[in-house]
């Protein structure tokens, strides 16, 4: 998928599950994410997706998760968690991702490639 930030563009790779499939039968969508903790964007989706939720003990920059059933969090640091998220994908390549994505909230646009 492509994820535009800012009007920087990132590819993104979804994985082969069912709450995958369903985020990218969302597409495309254009939405206000939301700063949290200085290494997060999220979003609450309007719809559950399917959920697959474990602990991934290191969340990296990139990855793209989902929160319970309908939070949407984009990651741009790596840190520890003990939280439980299902995996959606990862942003391909991170350069200026992080940098991209700024310290506040910011409108992001997923769409199929």
């Amino acid at each position: 998928i492509k994820i535009t930030v800012n009007s920087q563009t990132f590819t993104a790779t979804l994985f082969n599950n069912n709450s995958a499939k369903a985020f990218k039968e969302m597409l495309p969508l254009t939405i206000n994410m939301i700063e949290l903790n200085s290494n997060e964007k999220y979003y609450d989706l309007p719809d559950d997706l399917p959920t697959n939720s474990s602990n991934p003990e290191t969340i990296k920059n990139g990855d793209l998760m989902l929160y319970s059933s309908k939070t949407l969090v984009l990651f741009y640091k790596t840190f520890s968690t003990s939280y439980s998220y299902t995996k959606l994908g990862t942003i391909d390549d991170v350069a200026g991702f992080a940098s991209a994505l700024g310290s506040g909230n910011i409108i992001v646009t997923f769409e199929l490639l």
